[in-house]
């Protein structure tokens, strides 16, 4: 399957759009975390991002509040801003496995450092790969249209990601982020990844 080098505005905007519509668990407390973690680990990859309550001070940056882990079917969002450390969640990040597949990964990495410290592995940036197919749009919101031919709002995407109870249309934007980049993932290795 050939995809599409870019996408244009008017083009993205006439596709259907769609969300994540398994099921999805915010993660607040050990025990919830140690449940995620023991269903995790039965995948062979999951999508993965992060959110973060949005700063507007230039050079200011605010800790990692939300880490969103997502298989086909389940969506579980670590609220890292109350959850704090959680061991079992860290060596699911130090491993191979399950694959966690992202879009723009470096930076939610690079946040994820200062609450969990430890050597990250098993991690795939969809920007490192899609230029293998020629799509050169590396959002999330284009690569999402370009190979899965539906688009994603991002209309929550600044949003108070530590607000005391997320509401259902910040579940849905987090749980649909990680989601996508696994999507795509599959879609792409469907057509053989070079």
């Amino acid at each position: 399957m050939n995809f599409a080098s870019h996408i244009e505005p008017d083009e993205l905007n006439l596709l259907p759009l769609k969300s994540f519509e398994g099921t999805i668990h915010v993660i607040n407390n050990p025990a919830e975390a140690a449940e995620a973690v023991r269903r995790l680990s039965y995948a062979d990859i999951v999508g993965f991002d992060t959110e973060t309550r949005p700063t507007f001070k230039k050079g200011k940056l605010n800790p990692v509040s939300l880490l969103q882990l997502a298989t086909s079917q389940e969506a579980f969002l670590f609220r890292t801003n109350k959850l704090g450390f959680f061991a079992g969640l860290e060596q699911l990040l130090t491993q191979e496995r399950p694959l966690k597949i992202g879009a723009a990964i470096h930076e939610d990495i690079r946040a994820l450092k200062a609450v969990y410290p430890q050597q990250t592995n098993g991690f795939i940036d969809l920007q490192d790969i899609v230029k293998n197919y020629g799509i050169e749009n590396i959002g999330v919101k284009k690569m999402t249209a370009i190979v899965l031919g539906f688009r994603i709002s991002k209309s929550q995407q600044l949003s108070n990601w530590e607000a005391e109870t997320l509401t259902e249309a910040q579940m849905v934007y987090a749980a649909t982020d990680a989601w996508v980049s696994l999507e795509i993932y599959l879609q792409l290795i469907k057509n053989g990844i070079p």
